[in-house]
């Protein structure tokens, strides 16, 4: 198996936040490069240096890093581009600057090659009993009679390939069945490459409204939803973060949705459940994922402490994805 290696360039103050990150998307080994741990090193008064090779002195002038390793495949694009979602994410609430730039440098390769070169590996994809995913430079010749969403990700994450994005998508497909209608409302909160809407409109004709704090993400699920011939009228595309965007809450939270679907982290689910259960109609569906299966009760219990009932777990290469339902009110 190949491996990419990617250094995500920080702070002292962010190497906690930066690695919690990395755990939260099921990244367990990675490597941390301090300049700060070396002068502590030089200063250590238990320990006489009479002499430290060059190699080493170098570090006092090297940037805090924190080093990790993706698979070289669609899955592994797949990962990145949800890890970068999230240094995103903590880049844009670290007003005070304290963590560094938080970017993500591909190592060994080209970043632009290997976006390039992962698409050998993203091939049509049938997920559960009526779904499949196909990119868009792929030709199907029969679908045998599934309905086909048709993606391509750019440098968004959601192609299908993923654990997570494949639960969720499984999910839509049981949630669309259990509400037996058409043309309800549904929101994807993390919206991504837009893949779980345009899979929930193409189902049924559900309206869409899609959410991200990236802004290339919004762009590229725009493209998506045009490439599927899904009606503008359809779906409605925002930026931002329900959670601390006021304008954004009151646009959001003004309709009651069916189905609502979040394919985040642990701990930005946690603090959404509050925010779920608000816009979420009664008896209608949620889908979260993108929760690795250690902090999987965690997850489940705070949307049991604000109104939800638990009606389905699945678990899967260490991935969890739970189906709740929102109780009457």
């Amino acid at each position: 198996m190949d491996w990419i290696e990617i250094a995500v360039k920080t702070t002292t103050e962010g190497i906690d936040p930066v690695s919690g990150i990395l755990i939260m998307n099921g990244i367990t080994g990675y490597a941390v490069e301090d300049k700060c741990d070396f002068e502590e090193f030089l200063r250590d008064k238990e320990v006489y240096w009479d002499y430290i090779e060059d190699s080493l002195m170098k570090l006092r002038e090297c940037d805090t890093t924190v080093t990790f390793y993706v698979t070289n495949d669609a899955e592994g694009i797949e990962q990145l581009s949800l890890i970068k979602s999230e240094l995103s994410r903590l880049l844009k609430e670290d007003t005070d600057k304290k963590f560094g730039e938080l970017s993500a440098e591909v190592k060994n390769i080209a970043e632009e090659d290997w976006a390039n070169n992962w698409k050998k590996f993203f091939k049509p994809l049938n997920i559960g009993e009526r779904l499949v995913v196909k990119p868009t430079w792929e030709n199907l010749d029969d679908a045998n009679g599934r309905t086909i969403v048709e993606i391509d990700p750019s440098s968004s994450f959601g192609t299908g390939s993923h654990t997570t994005t494949k639960l969720c998508l499984e999910y839509i497909e049981k949630i669309d069945s259990l509400l037996g209608e058409k043309n309800y409302e549904m929101i994807d909160v993390g919206c991504g490459s837009g893949i779980l809407g345009i899979a929930a409109h193409k189902l049924s004709g559900a309206h869409v409204t899609a959410i991200d704090i990236e802004e290339n993400s919004i762009r590229v699920a725009k493209e998506n939803f045009e490439t599927n011939a899904v009606d503008e009228n359809a779906y409605d595309l925002f930026i931002g973060s329900i959670t601390d965007d006021e304008e954004l809450w009151k646009k959001v939270s003004s309709v009651k949705y069916k189905m609502l679907a979040a394919n985040i982290v642990a701990d930005v689910l946690k603090a959404m459940a509050p925010y779920f259960n608000e816009i979420l109609a009664d008896d209608g569906y949620a889908v979260i994922s993108g929760i690795i299966a250690e902090r999987a009760d965690e997850v489940e219990q705070a949307f049991l402490n604000t109104g939800f009932g638990v009606k389905e777990k699945n678990t899967k290469d260490g991935w969890t994805a739970i189906l709740l339902v929102r109780e009457k009110r």
